[in-house]
């Protein structure tokens, strides 16, 4: 009985489609391919404070092998494969928040820039910020992670020019001296130290020291986790008692570095203290329910970390319409 019930509904349903082609071509419209994409921001509240994510475009790091340490190859591409992802090239993002806390627009890192060491794909901050109507005079505040080539290479043109005339600059000292070094231009960290000195010697007369634990601007709390350099920071933004952690470079994966957080990465200047610091600090925000803002996690990079029962998982925050 089951069989004729399910033919007669196949018979139906051919029936259905047959009388579709008796209606002919025209019966449906026919709208030409756009290939064109949404704008790159995106708004959600925090508190009183406004939150826009823009984006520096996707940032793709080719194979795993060489790049994430001390898990074996195969392993690592599994847990790629195995969450729907490329096992060959590890894509993040560069999802950079601009809060407007009232009196005060404040942008977290500042993307690629000009260079092109990773392809074509990054360089998009100005755009993004354009598409979200905010310009680029009217930032207050850039606030670096710290100095790698993806976070502080936005903050002049091609010429030298600094982007966002306006503002003060907001960095680790350690940092800044660690990557603005001459003496290290004769490295293997020559292409990050020329890259460095490039974008933050232009305005380093606008430059703010901060401390760890110091809420150097209203809302914004400075925390030491260090490792991926010497001065990585991450931050707690906060408003009207809304918070949530701005994680820099602390994870640059979803999936490895969350899933394996003692897995190292090959751009850690110090890979163990990275580790330390990563473990740490995700236990403290899973375990006070703190949602994250993430640098280099999928678009837009706004969700929540969970512990489990070998390290951690990354839950996003759905997007809303409403602010």
């Amino acid at each position: 009985m089951t069989y004729d019930l399910s033919r007669r509904s196949l018979l139906a349903l051919g029936a259905g489609l047959g009388a579709s082609t008796v209606l002919g071509s025209n019966a449906f419209a026919r709208a030409p391919k756009l290939g064109t994409q949404p704008a790159y921001f995106y708004r959600f509240g925090l508190g009183d404070a406004e939150v826009t994510v823009v984006s520096d475009g996707p940032l793709p790091l080719g194979p795993p092998k060489g790049t994430f340490i001390g898990v074996p190859d195969e392993e690592v591409k599994k847990m790629l494969s195995d969450n729907f992802l490329s096992p060959e090239n590890v894509v993040l993002e560069q999802n950079s928040p601009i809060v407007n806390m009232g009196d005060r627009l404040v942008l977290f890192d500042t993307g690629m820039g000009t260079s092109k060491a990773f392809g074509p794909t990054t360089g998009r901050q100005q755009k993004s910020m354009a598409e979200a109507g905010i310009k680029p005079a009217d930032i207050d505040a850039v606030v670096l992670s710290h100095a790698h080539i993806d976070h502080i290479g936005g903050i002049v043109d091609a010429d030298g020019k600094p982007l966002f005339p306006n503002a003060q600059y907001y960095i680790a000292q350690s940092d800044f001296d660690f990557w603005t070094d001459e003496g290290k231009l004769g490295s293997p960290l020559k292409d990050f130290v020329v890259h460095a000195r490039k974008n933050l010697l232009p305005v380093r007369d606008r430059l703010v020291f901060f401390k760890d634990g110091q809420e150097f601007l209203p809302g914004v709390q400075a925390m030491a986790a260090p490792g991926h350099t010497v001065g990585h920071t991450i931050f707690m933004v906060s408003s009207a008692g809304k918070s949530f952690a701005f994680l820099g470079d602390l994870t640059h994966h979803p999936i490895l570095l969350l899933e394996k957080p003692r897995m190292q990465f090959s751009y850690d200047t110090d890979p163990q203290q990275a580790a330390e610091s990563r473990v740490k600090l995700l236990d403290m925000i899973a375990a006070n329910k703190i949602p994250v803002m993430s640098y280099h996690f999928a678009w837009p990079g706004y969700g929540h970390i969970a512990k489990t029962s070998e390290g951690f998982h990354y839950y996003p925050e759905a997007m809303s319409l409403i602010l």
